[in-house]
């Protein structure tokens, strides 16, 4: 999550040069989000731009919450040229909202997920995404409960692999 979220703002900032970068949160207390908002802002203060908590809005992992949330920020003449939406469902969501104010997407504003879901690939613009290992961490998820249940030691984190699948709604062609 952290590391995704991180590769992710870094493109944005390092080939787009986008800078003023929206970060949707997933739901109250959810851990992938509190994780994606720790890349989020390690990505800025990596490249000394200050973390603005007015870029910082509610997307609950959800299309229409994103909609609504890209909407609001809209409506307050926010200033922004990125979207990191948490994850690909939301996604969509800012997308129209983007559409609807007759922005374009990536041109005006660069919009990105989380997850590579299927859809991911055949929106247009295609979304640019992190995919995670999602089969990988249940297997993992599995094996360390098997160990707590057999009395045995378990690893409290397993970092694995994630990789940026980069399309057209960020920018690149």
């Amino acid at each position: 999550n952290q590391t995704g979220t991180s590769r992710m703002i870094e493109h944005l900032i390092t080939v787009h040069n986008r800078k003023r970068i929206i970060f949707l949160q997933g739901p109250v207390g959810n851990e992938d989000s509190r994780e994606r908002e720790q890349g989020y802002r390690l990505a800025l203060s990596n490249h000394h731009i200050p973390f603005d908590p007015n870029l910082v809005a509610r997307g609950c992992f959800d299309t229409q919450r994103a909609f609504d949330a890209t909407r609001q920020l809209l409506e307050k003449n926010m200033s922004f040229d990125a979207i990191f939406t948490g994850d690909d469902d939301s996604a969509v969501g800012v997308m129209d909202a983007l559409k609807s104010a007759g922005l374009d997407v990536p041109r005006d504003v660069s919009v990105v997920g989380f997850d590579d879901s299927v859809f991911a690939r055949l929106i247009t613009p295609s979304l640019t995404t992190v995919q995670s290992p999602i089969e990988q961490v249940g297997r993992e998820a599995v094996t360390q409960l098997l160990h707590l249940i057999r009395g045995e030691a378990s690893q409290a984190r397993t970092a694995l692999p994630v990789k940026l699948v980069i399309r057209e709604s960020c920018g690149c062609r």
